[in-house]
């Protein structure tokens, strides 16, 4: 894709995801929804509920209001992940906080055995950092007030797509009429391309060893070279690995501690699976 037109040019889609848990591998998307936006206006827009494998938490629904009972009838993600593949060809995508949504995208997109967009990503939460000022953090929410956006029903995917998209828009405005999306991603100061999220990139035994723990909620023996007890085994019990900008990541829930923690995955050292 030629990075170097002006942003008026490029088709996008702003997107959210609702999910049953905060990590990939480990847990699902519960709701997607997607706004389609092509020279001033929007040509497209999807929304639906998926129903995950396993039953959500007190503490997610509380998040999303998305309740056992209004997925339970739903399509899984195997079902329509073709159809988002389909809704994303061509177009940069956005989300806010797009790492996040990537992460869970790129997993199921993999396990269905579909390319990863070649196309570059945007992240309204990044851009607004660099241009839109005055406002107390960076949330969307609290951006949707300060623009004076019709945000909708907070964390609901549509609803949050389509805020994703004013933001991203207003900071388009800002950036001016001629702005290319090579200087979007510049100003944004992190690339963001859909590769970059890929797990079957991972093709170190140990990381693959952990997936498949998670898979199989199956705990496991690590010696992990960072942290208080460098280089000693600990049991963990893993439940998701995170793709990031700033570091790939296990989160595990490490029984010596009795608590969830993060672990690099370039500081893993020997992994075995606990039977």
């Amino acid at each position: 894709m030629n990075l170097d037109l002006p942003l008026h040019e490029y088709t996008f889609v702003a997107f959210d995801t609702e999910t049953s848990g905060a990590y990939p591998v480990g847990y699902d998307v519960v709701e997607f929804g997607a706004v389609k936006w092509y020279q001033g206006q929007e040509v497209d827009r999807l929304q639906f509920l998926l129903k995950p494998r396993e039953a959500m938490s007190d503490f997610i629904i509380g998040i999303h209001g998305i309740t056992n009972e209004m997925v339970k009838d739903a399509p899984l993600m195997s079902e329509r992940i073709q159809q988002i593949h389909d809704f994303f060809k061509g177009a940069v995508v956005m989300a806010h906080h797009a790492p996040f949504d990537m992460g869970f995208l790129a997993a199921d997109f993999e396990k269905a055995q579909l390319p990863l967009p070649t196309e570059p990503a945007l992240c309204t939460s990044l851009l607004s950092r660099k241009w839109i000022h005055g406002v107390d953090n960076h949330k969307l929410q609290t951006l949707v007030k300060h623009l004076k956006i019709d945000g909708g029903q907070a964390h609901r995917a549509y609803d949050d797509a389509n805020a994703c998209l004013q933001v991203g828009l207003a900071c388009f405005q800002k950036m001016g009429e001629q702005a290319t999306l090579a200087q979007a991603i510049k100003s944004q100061g992190k690339n963001l391309w859909w590769k970059d999220y890929s797990l079957q990139a991972l093709r170190d035994e140990k990381v693959r060893t952990l997936i498949e723990a998670i898979k199989s909620k199956k705990d496991v023996d690590m010696i992990y070279q960072g942290g208080s007890a460098k280089g000693e085994t600990r049991r963990l019990t893993p439940i998701g690995i995170v793709r990031n900008p700033d570091g790939d990541y296990l989160q595990a829930f490490c029984h010596k501690d009795q608590n969830a923690k993060r672990y690099y995955l370039n500081r893993v050292g020997d992994v075995a699976l606990v039977f």
